[in-house]
This record gives structure tokens, C-alpha cells and sequence, in this order.
């Protein structure tokens, strides 16, 4: 029923947010790793320290940059991943090395010239301290982040510590596990689209199973969540990046992400990112919007042109977190109804990669229904499940 719901029903200049969260007993509350200061900084006594953050890393409504710097804690770099340490580029684009205005401390890019850290980049530290929210999906960077940190800090024996947050999608597993031959910055690992762990969980993962090298030196410590587990409801307290501006998108994510390999715009360039998807050629005229270059989109697709398609903003909550499955007839239908199938599929073979493989175009274009589409990946994604068992901090 809500999986109807989703495909059919009709629907008819960005900041990042900070959503008010309704008031919720202290004893059920979720409580962050971040928020677990006095662990914390038991952890981090007379180290020299290194913060891999962005404006998601929040205690209360401070950023851990400033919590640590406040109290005294000798944080001396700060490692910024895609979009930035305060979260203000748009994606793709390159971040620079500088200097934090209000602390006077480093940051070097994890998003620009290189993506993992180097030699000199880790001299004089002790420990990293990895604090950013994700959102779940194999393809959103944060998580190759994580893997490039912990293979470095593991060649130099740094320890690692992370901060855990909850997963919004971590109720569910689902869609194609990557070919290792499509690996990339978008899929660093041979996960499913939707993987289901926080990304304490995914630490553990990697360092479990060797997926970074040198795996066996890792020192790797999680301060998990208290109150949560992969079945809880999570509102993010902000947005995760410019073009996930709050809950809903980051829900249906891991969907409409798949239409960036492609001409269907996802609704960069509007006031709802990742909530609407649409395309000139699409047939169906009866909702439509226009993608225009704004600071969180500055080339954004089909940027000026009236997009077709469907606006998933008036779906209840409780429905998109009660999908338990990637939605392939979505995609299905935009391939069916735009005029020039042959030209769906962006040259640049950017789809392949957020697929893992080039089985699902492959697929699509050969005209498989959604069941025989499901089916060919079921057997990899039950053996991920069993893998993904050994690594879970919280109960399902």
C-alpha cells in the first residue's frame, strides 16, 4: 500500500535549516555520540587531536569545532569532506585549504587535490575524531570520506574515534551491491545502494571484513547512540548539504539519486531539492517546475527549462519511512515517457557508477520489468545482510 502511494500518487537562494524537534523525555531522546562529552574526552586526554567535521557536527546547537576549542581540548586540524567545513558548496565542487575564522585552527580539504589525508597531513596527531551526520546511501561521499580516513590513520598509526549518529534510512537494505570494477568516490565499497548501518556501524565494517588496507593495525573506537535503534524515527537537526535540505530529502535520496546519471533533473536549482523530480520531454503536464542557478545549484540541469514530472512534498512521513525498498518504478517511468530514450542515460556514464554496475541501464534499456530487475541482485544483498549482522550496534 504505501509503496502505491509513492509511485502513483499525483502530486500536484538555500540555507541549511535547523529543524525544531518535538520535546521528548531525556530518558528517550537520541543521544548522539557527539553529545557523550565527558567519554569523549576522557578519550582525548593530552592527545593532539584532529576533527574530521562539517556544520552537521553539532552538540546541542554548538559545532564540536567550537565545544572542544571552548573547553580546552588541543584540537590542532580540521578535515573538511565534500561541501565544505561549514557545508556551503554546491556538489562537485572543490574545497580549499584554510584556516577555521573564529578557532585560528587548520583545515586542510578532503575534497579538492586529494581525498585522503597524507603523511604530513597526520604529523604531530594522536587521534582523528570523525563527526558527520550521512544519510545512508553508498553514493553520498561522506562515507568515502570515512574509508580514505580510517586507511590512512591505519598506514600511520593514528587512532581513530567516531562519533556515531543515527542513520535516516537505516531501517532498510536494499538495491544492487557495487562490482568493485565501478568503485569510485561515490562507491568506495562493495555495499548495496542502501546499506542500512550508521556510520559507526560501516567503521566497524571496514576494518572488519579489511575492506581499507592495512586493517589488521587499525585502532578504531565508536561512541555509539544512546535510545536508538535501526527501527527509530531520526528528524536531522540540519540539513545534511546544500541539496538535502532537511528529513524528506534525505529520504528519498537514495531514489532520485539514481536520476543524476541521467536528463531528469532532481530539482537542484528550486526550493526543493530532491523532493520533486522532472524533465521537459516528460509526459505527463500536470505538475511542473523550473530549475534556475542559485547558490546551492550553479549549473543546475535543465537549468531554466519548464521540468515535468512528480512532487513528492506532500507524502506523509510516516509513509516514506515505512518504504523498505529502493523505487525502480520511478525510474522505469521517466525512461518510458521522455521522447528520446537513447539520450536518458547521461555519456558520461555517471548512472553506472551510482548503480555499482552497468547492469541496471543495461536492464532498463533491455526493457526488464521491476520484479525481474529486483530479483537479479537478491542473492548478493542477502549475503551483505549476513555481513552487515557481525557490525551492528543497535538492534532492528
Amino acid at each position: 500500500m504505501y509503496l502505491k502511494y509513492f509511485f502513483a500518487a499525483a502530486f500536484s537562494f538555500w540555507i541549511i535549516p535547523a529543524f525544531s524537534q518535538p520535546k521528548t523525555p531525556e530518558n528517550q531522546r537520541v543521544i548522539v555520540g557527539a553529545e557523550q562529552m565527558e567519554e569523549l574526552l576522557h578519550l582525548l586526554c593530552d592527545k593532539q587531536t584532529a576533527l574530521v567535521v562539517n556544520h552537521s557536527s553539532l552538540v546541542g546547537n554548538t559545532h564540536l569545532v567550537d565545544t572542544l576549542h571552548d573547553i580546552g581540548a588541543c584540537v590542532v586540524r580540521i578535515f573538511a569532506p565534500e561541501h565544505g567545513f561549514r557545508g556551503a558548496e554546491d556538489a562537485g565542487e572543490t574545497v580549499r585549504d584554510g584556516q577555521d575564522i573564529r578557532t585560528g585552527i587548520p583545515i586542510v580539504s578532503l575534497y579538492g587535490r586529494k581525498k585522503k589525508p597524507g603523511r604530513q597531513d597526520l604529523e604531530g596527531i594522536d587521534v582523528v575524531v570523525f563527526d558527520i551526520q550521512d544519510v545512508g546511501a553508498r553514493f553520498y561521499t561522506y562515507i568515502s570520506t570515512l574509508f580514505y580516513v580510517m586507511e590512512a590513520c591505519a598506514e600511520q598509526g593514528k587512532q581513530v574515534i567516531i562519533l556515531d549518529r543515527p542513520n535516516p534510512n537505516g531501517h532498510y537494505v536494499d538495491g544492487p551491491v557495487l562490482d568493485t570494477r565501478f568503485s569510485s568516490f561515490v562507491g568506495i565499497a562493495p555495499l548495496p545502494v542502501v546499506h542500512g548501518c550508521t556510520i559507526g556501524e560501516l567503521g566497524r565494517l571496514f576494518a572488519g571484513e579489511y575492506w581499507i588496507g592495512q586493517a589488521d593495525k587499525i585502532n578504531l573506537q565508536v561512541i555509539p547512540c544512546k535510545n536508538y535503534t535501526h527501527r527509530t524515527p531520526y528528524d536531522l537537526p540540519v540539513g545534511t548539504s546544500p541539496n538535502l535540505p532537511n528529513t524528506r530529502a534525505a529520504l528519498l535520496y537514495p531514489s532520485l539519486c539514481f536520476f543524476e546519471g541521467t536528463e531528469v533533473s532532481v530539482a537542484r536549482g528550486t526550493p526543493a531539492p530532491f523532493q520533486m523530480a522532472g524533465h521537459p520531454g516528460y509526459t505527463d503536464s500536470s505538475f511542473s517546475f523550473i530549475p534556475r542557478r542559485g547558490f546551492a545549484a550553479k549549473y543546475p540541469p535543465q537549468e531554466g527549462k519548464v521540468c515535468f514530472g512528480k512532487d513528492f512534498r506532500n507524502i506523509p512521513m510516516d509513509t516514506l519511512r515505512q518504504i523498505h525498498s529502493l523505487n525502480l518504478a520511478l525510474l522505469l517511468d521517466f525512461y518510458q515517457c521522455v521522447p528520446n530514450p537513447e539520450s536518458f542515460f547521461l555519456a558520461n556514464h555517471f548512472f553506472d557508477l551510482l548503480a555499482g554496475n552497468s547492469t541496471l541501464r543495461e536492464q532498463i534499456i533491455a526493457g526488464k520489468t521491476e520484479a525481474e530487475i529486483r530479483a537479479s541482485w537478491q542473492y548478493e544483498l542477502r549475503l551483505f545482510k549476513e555481513i552487515r549482522k557481525k557490525y551492528l550496534l543497535y538492534s532492528e
